[in-house]
C-alpha cells in the first residue's frame, strides 16, 4: 500500500537528494571542486569526447580540468552545478579559423594538390590538423606523417619533387649537428624544403599553461621522454592518453610556440606556390 504522502516515490522526503543550483562557469568565477578540494578560478570551459570540462587555475598559477558534473563544486561551500556559459553572439566582422586565417564558410575542400607535406609521427600530424585542417582542406594540401625521418632520402626519392610537385617536410629537434639536421641537408632543394623546431617532441610545442603545467619536466637522455614525462607531471604513464590530454588543451594557434606555428606556415607556404 502506497502512501499518498510520497507519490511514486516511496523514498522519504528528508532523503531525498535536493538539486543543487546551477552556476555559470563564467571566467575568474572561484570555485571548489568537491572530490580533491583544489580550489581556483575559472580560466576556461571546452567540449572534449568525455564531456564539458572546466579548467581551474589556483593562486599559485597550477591549472586542473575538471569533468562538469551535477554537484561537482562547491561555491561559498554549497554544492553548485556548473554549467557552460552562453556562446558569444555571433561575430560582425569574418571569423577565423583556429590557425587565425580569416574563415571562409560554406567553402568546399579543393581536389587534393600533388604537393604533400610530410611530419615525423601521428603526434605531428594530429596536431597540425587540429590547428591548421581548416586551411589545408581549402587549400588541397594532404599532410602525411612518417614514422621518423631515417628513410627520408629514400622516401623523397620515390616522391620524386618537381617544380609542380613539391614537397614540405616538418622535422622534430631540428638543431646544427643532430642526426636530423645531416638528413635534411641531404634532402632539401628547390621543390623540398624541410623545416624543423628545436623541440625534442612535438608535446613541448604545445605551451605548458594551455596544459596546465608549469613547465615541461627535462627527461635524462637515457630514458624514454614521453613516459619520463608523465612519471615527472604525476600522470599515469601511457602515451596515448596522455597525448589525448594534451591535445585536447589545444584549441586555436594561441596554444601553440612561435617556433613551430612560423615553421607550419613556411611549409604551407611552400608547397602551395606551385600551380
Amino acid at each position: 500500500m502506497r502512501s499518498k504522502q510520497y507519490g511514486p516515490d516511496l523514498t522519504p522526503p528528508w532523503k531525498r537528494r535536493t538539486p543543487a543550483p546551477e552556476v555559470t562557469a563564467e571566467r575568474d568565477l572561484v570555485v571548489e571542486e568537491a572530490a580533491t578540494g583544489f580550489c581556483g578560478a575559472v580560466v576556461r570551459c571546452e567540449k572534449t569526447a568525455e564531456g564539458l570540462t572546466v579548467t581551474l587555475e589556483d593562486r599559485f598559477g597550477k591549472r586542473r580540468a575538471f569533468p562538469m558534473v551535477p554537484r561537482g563544486f562547491l561555491l561559498d561551500g554549497r554544492p553548485v552545478t556548473l554549467v557552460r556559459p552562453a556562446g558569444p553572439a555571433a561575430p560582425k566582422g569574418p571569423g577565423r579559423t583556429a590557425s587565425g586565417s580569416i574563415a571562409v564558410p560554406g567553402a568546399r575542400a579543393r581536389v587534393a594538390r600533388e604537393s604533400r607535406i610530410y611530419v615525423e609521427g601521428r603526434h605531428d600530424a594530429e596536431l597540425v590538423e587540429r590547428v591548421w585542417g581548416d586551411d589545408l582542406r581549402i587549400e588541397g594540401v594532404v599532410v602525411e606523417y612518417l614514422e621518423g625521418i631515417d628513410d627520408l632520402p629514400a622516401i623523397v626519392a620515390d616522391f620524386a619533387p618537381g617544380d609542380a610537385r613539391r614537397l614540405g617536410v616538418l622535422v622534430d629537434h631540428l638543431l646544427p649537428g643532430t642526426k636530423e639536421h645531416r638528413i635534411a641537408q641531404q634532402v632539401t632543394g628547390d621543390a623540398v624544403l624541410v623545416a624543423g623546431h628545436p623541440f625534442i617532441d612535438i608535446w613541448q610545442a604545445v605551451k605548458p599553461a594551455s596544459v596546465g603545467i608549469a613547465g615541461w619536466p627535462d627527461v635524462p637522455y637515457e630514458e624514454d621522454w614521453k613516459q619520463g614525462i608523465c612519471r615527472r607531471l604525476g600522470w599515469p604513464v601511457d602515451t596515448p592518453a596522455a597525448w589525448k590530454r594534451i591535445l585536447a588543451s589545444v584549441n586555436s594557434y594561441k596554444d601553440l610556440e612561435p617556433a613551430l606555428l612560423g615553421r607550419v606556415e613556411e611549409l604551407i607556404d611552400f608547397v602551395t606556390v606551385a600551380g
